[in-house]
């Protein structure tokens, strides 16, 4: 595993982090709320989506979809009236895929106290072209030693997120040839 971005193929550009670096804010309403009273993680979820996919279209040029999503944490609930930002940015690049890093920050749409970290997630998004075929992404360029760190943990992260597809999948084919059909 390297610790530097890998130089790209002459023809495809490299882009800073700070590019595509994006903040979403939203306020919460009583539309937003589940059971308890508090929002709904899906709501915090659709929000951090929606702030990941925008940084993935900036950084990629064009459209880009959803792969995956890693480690959706909530820190803290978000209550009615909570002005939400989200935060993302690309946080590494492969060929035609990218990881986004995102931070949910709350506070109180009425109240000057600082906005308090809610959450957090990483994404993983494929650029693709008009028929919905991979296509290549500018490679990201770390900028501040936090987006190094970023960068050298989104390698862990995949390289995790791909041992675990080959255990699947491997255990699966085992389970098969076995005669084992789940």
């Amino acid at each position: 595993m390297t610790d530097q971005p890998q130089l790209p193929e002459a023809d495809i550009p490299v882009k800073p982090t700070s590019a595509s670096r994006t903040t979403l804010s939203h306020i919460m309403t009583g539309n937003d709320t589940n059971l308890l009273g508090t929002v709904h993680g899906g709501v915090i979820m659709k929000l951090v989506d929606d702030a990941a996919g925008a940084v993935a279209g900036r950084h990629s040029g064009g459209p880009a979809v959803t792969a995956s999503m890693d480690e959706m944490v909530f820190l803290e609930p978000v209550r009615v009236g909570d002005l939400v930002h989200v935060r993302a940015q690309v946080n590494w690049t492969g060929r035609s895929s990218m990881e986004v890093g995102v931070r949910v920050m709350a506070e109180r749409w009425n109240e000057s106290t600082p906005a308090q970290q809610v959450g957090s997630a990483y994404l993983v998004f494929a650029a693709v072209d008009e028929d919905g075929k991979p296509r290549r992404v500018p490679q990201v360029a770390p900028e501040t030693e936090r987006d190094k760190r970023r960068y050298q943990e989104a390698q862990i992260r995949r390289t995790h997120r791909l041992a675990r597809r080959r255990a699947i999948k491997e255990l699966r084919e085992q389970r098969a040839a076995e005669g084992i059909d789940d």
